[in-house]
């Protein structure tokens, strides 16, 4: 099994786009990181945990599930980073993978220490981007073979067939 850790901030601080609606609304700008995410987690099939601490957001830790992305708040003195690498003491054994997305270096030092991988805010934007490609390949792909009729028909038939549909006698 794959888990994928997010933190939330840190790649909200890296991207362009949720820099942008970070600026107007910082919900905006988590709402579209989940969003991405659970778009990823469709395709991979990977397990997705994205975490955000108190810093914008004041309150108790809380655990949501938002489109199959568990989200997690941490609690008010509790940094993303100390949230994560217990994620990852707790995840981390033979048959789990965990990878951190984060930019932030001292992080990336600690989990590795851990036994966790990273992916930098620029390598999990370009895989999102690859993943994007290849479902509008997909699409493009299935809207290109046209369904052909189970029942054999000849030419004349499907010309009148066709009258019909269209309105004509």
């Amino acid at each position: 099994m794959i888990v994928l850790v997010v933190d939330g901030y840190n790649i909200i601080g890296d991207w362009e786009e949720l820099k942008q609606l970070k600026e107007k609304e910082i919900g905006q700008a988590r709402d579209r990181l989940i969003e991405l995410m659970a778009e990823y987690q469709a395709y991979s099939g990977h397990r997705v945990i994205v975490v955000f601490d108190a810093y914008y957001v004041r309150g108790v830790t809380s655990k949501t599930k938002t489109f199959k992305v568990e989200v997690i708040y941490t609690k008010e003195k509790e940094t993303a980073d100390e949230c994560i690498e217990k994620l990852v003491k707790t995840l981390k054994n033979v048959q789990t993978q965990v990878y951190v997305a984060t930019s932030d270096y001292a992080e990336q030092r600690t989990i590795f220490g851990q036994g966790a991988l990273r992916k930098s805010a620029r390598e999990l934007q370009i895989e999102l981007k690859n993943i994007e490609r290849d479902i509008e390949a997909t699409i493009e792909q299935h809207k290109k073979v046209q369904s052909k009729s189970k029942i054999v028909l000849n030419e004349e038939i499907m010309e009148k067939f066709e009258k019909w549909r269209r309105g004509g006698l």
